[in-house]
């Protein structure tokens, strides 16, 4: 993924020019007084998120995937050895303390 260093004055004056580089899948690095201070990276190539998603992500909540899961990958792993007696109780436990 290419990333690409900026000073505030240059995004503010052409924040199109830099949003487009962002949605062709570059990272913008903020510099203030080359100082960073934030980076601007797409949310995802891959998948269309629900507005939620997108403004948990924005908050730094959850983090969203870079690539599609691969359902075959992903079901060819070993099960946990988690008892369900044990697996009951901390899902509940959870419950509680919400």
């Amino acid at each position: 993924m290419r990333s690409t260093s900026v000073n505030v004055t240059e995004l503010r004056n052409n924040l199109s020019t830099y949003l487009s580089k962002v949605r062709g899948g570059e990272e913008i690095l903020i510099r203030d007084r080359q100082l960073a201070v934030a980076k601007i990276v797409p949310l995802s190539k891959t998948e269309d998120f629900d507005e939620e998603l997108l403004e948990m992500a924005a908050q730094g909540i959850v983090r969203l995937p870079e690539e599609p899961l691969d359902l075959e990958t992903f079901f060819a792993l070993p099960a946990p050895k988690i008892s369900i007696a044990k697996l009951r109780s901390a899902v509940e436990a959870e419950r509680e303390e919400d």
